[in-house]
Protein backbone atom coordinates (compact mmCIF):
# COMPACT_ATOMS: atom_id res chain seq x y z
CA UNK A 1 0.00 0.00 0.00
CA UNK A 2 1.31 3.37 -1.02
CA UNK A 3 -0.70 6.58 -1.09
CA UNK A 4 1.32 8.32 -3.83
CA UNK A 5 0.20 7.11 -7.26
CA UNK A 6 3.54 7.70 -9.07
CA UNK A 7 5.35 5.71 -6.37
CA UNK A 8 2.73 2.92 -6.56
CA UNK A 9 3.18 2.71 -10.31
CA UNK A 10 6.99 2.65 -10.04
CA UNK A 11 6.92 -0.08 -7.40
CA UNK A 12 4.45 -2.03 -9.52
CA UNK A 13 6.78 -1.85 -12.55
CA UNK A 14 9.80 -2.99 -10.51
CA UNK A 15 7.95 -5.93 -8.99
CA UNK A 16 6.24 -7.04 -12.20
CA UNK A 17 9.59 -6.91 -14.03
CA UNK A 18 10.77 -9.45 -11.46
CA UNK A 19 7.69 -11.60 -12.07
CA UNK A 20 6.03 -10.66 -8.80
CA UNK A 21 2.30 -10.15 -9.33
CA UNK A 22 0.91 -7.07 -7.64
CA UNK A 23 -2.37 -5.55 -6.60
CA UNK A 24 -2.07 -1.86 -5.73
CA UNK A 25 -3.92 -0.06 -2.97
CA UNK A 26 -3.74 3.61 -1.99
CA UNK A 27 -4.81 3.10 1.61
CA UNK A 28 -5.18 0.54 4.36
CA UNK A 29 -8.97 0.69 4.36
CA UNK A 30 -9.21 -0.38 0.72
CA UNK A 31 -6.75 -3.21 1.20
CA UNK A 32 -8.44 -4.54 4.33
CA UNK A 33 -11.84 -4.34 2.63
CA UNK A 34 -10.50 -6.49 -0.24
CA UNK A 35 -8.50 -8.90 1.94
CA UNK A 36 -11.04 -11.67 1.37
CA UNK A 37 -10.96 -11.10 -2.40
CA UNK A 38 -7.18 -10.88 -2.70
CA UNK A 39 -4.89 -13.50 -1.20
CA UNK A 40 -1.44 -11.91 -1.03
CA UNK A 41 1.79 -13.76 -0.27
CA UNK A 42 3.30 -10.55 1.13
CA UNK A 43 2.26 -6.97 1.84
CA UNK A 44 4.45 -3.98 0.98
CA UNK A 45 3.28 -1.30 3.40
CA UNK A 46 3.99 2.42 3.55
CA UNK A 47 3.59 3.91 7.03
CA UNK A 48 2.48 7.40 6.01
CA UNK A 49 -0.95 7.10 4.39
CA UNK A 50 -4.09 9.17 4.74
CA UNK A 51 -6.89 7.63 6.77
CA UNK A 52 -5.82 4.32 8.24
CA UNK A 53 -2.05 4.65 8.55
CA UNK A 54 0.56 1.96 8.19
CA UNK A 55 0.89 1.19 11.91
CA UNK A 56 -2.84 0.65 12.31
CA UNK A 57 -3.02 -1.35 9.08
CA UNK A 58 -0.19 -3.54 10.34
CA UNK A 59 -1.98 -4.07 13.66
CA UNK A 60 -5.23 -5.06 11.93
CA UNK A 61 -3.39 -7.41 9.60
CA UNK A 62 -1.69 -9.05 12.57
CA UNK A 63 -5.08 -10.00 13.97
CA UNK A 64 -6.69 -10.97 10.63
CA UNK A 65 -3.76 -12.66 8.89
CA UNK A 66 -0.95 -13.22 11.39
CA UNK A 67 1.16 -15.39 9.05
CA UNK A 68 1.10 -12.84 6.22
CA UNK A 69 4.56 -11.24 5.90
CA UNK A 70 4.67 -7.46 5.86
CA UNK A 71 7.56 -5.51 4.38
CA UNK A 72 7.46 -1.91 5.52
CA UNK A 73 8.80 0.72 3.13
CA UNK A 74 8.93 4.27 4.44
CA UNK A 75 10.60 7.61 3.86
CA UNK A 76 10.33 8.38 7.59
CA UNK A 77 13.10 6.36 9.19
CA UNK A 78 13.72 6.54 12.90
CA UNK A 79 14.98 4.09 15.48
CA UNK A 80 11.65 4.19 17.32
CA UNK A 81 9.62 3.59 14.17
CA UNK A 82 11.91 0.77 13.08
CA UNK A 83 11.71 -0.90 16.50
CA UNK A 84 7.93 -0.51 16.68
CA UNK A 85 7.39 -2.00 13.23
CA UNK A 86 9.72 -4.94 13.83
CA UNK A 87 8.29 -5.65 17.32
CA UNK A 88 4.86 -5.69 15.69
CA UNK A 89 5.98 -8.53 13.45
CA UNK A 90 7.14 -6.95 10.19
CA UNK A 91 9.29 -9.22 8.05
CA UNK A 92 11.52 -6.28 7.09
CA UNK A 93 11.87 -2.52 7.35
CA UNK A 94 13.18 -0.64 4.31
CA UNK A 95 13.63 3.05 3.64
CA UNK A 96 13.01 5.17 0.57
CA UNK A 97 14.60 5.67 -1.79
CA UNK A 98 15.01 1.93 -2.24
CA UNK A 99 17.30 -0.05 -4.47
CA UNK A 100 15.07 -2.11 -6.77
CA UNK A 101 17.00 -5.35 -6.34
CA UNK A 102 17.04 -5.00 -2.55
CA UNK A 103 13.26 -4.53 -2.59
CA UNK A 104 12.70 -7.61 -4.77
CA UNK A 105 15.13 -9.73 -2.74
CA UNK A 106 13.53 -8.67 0.53
CA UNK A 107 10.01 -9.47 -0.65
CA UNK A 108 11.03 -12.86 -2.05
CA UNK A 109 12.89 -13.71 1.17
CA UNK A 110 9.87 -12.72 3.27
CA UNK A 111 7.61 -14.93 1.16
CA UNK A 112 10.05 -17.84 1.35
CA UNK A 113 10.44 -17.51 5.14
CA UNK A 114 6.67 -17.42 5.57
CA UNK A 115 6.45 -20.59 3.47
CA UNK A 116 9.03 -22.24 5.71
CA UNK A 117 11.95 -22.38 3.29
CA UNK A 118 15.16 -22.87 5.23
CA UNK A 119 17.37 -21.10 2.68
CA UNK A 120 15.57 -17.78 3.19
CA UNK A 121 16.98 -16.94 6.61
CA UNK A 122 18.74 -13.67 7.33
CA UNK A 123 22.25 -13.59 8.74
CA UNK A 124 21.00 -11.55 11.68
CA UNK A 125 18.11 -9.25 12.55
CA UNK A 126 20.06 -6.20 11.36
CA UNK A 127 19.85 -7.52 7.79
CA UNK A 128 16.06 -7.29 7.92
CA UNK A 129 16.22 -3.54 8.42
CA UNK A 130 17.89 -1.39 5.78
Amino acid sequence: MEDEDPVRRALDRVLRASRIDTVRFACGEDFLADLGRVDPDCVLLDLQMPGLGGHETQARLASRAPALPIVVLTAHDSVLTRERVMRSGAAAFLTKPIDSQLLVDTILAAIARAAGCADATWEDDEDRTR
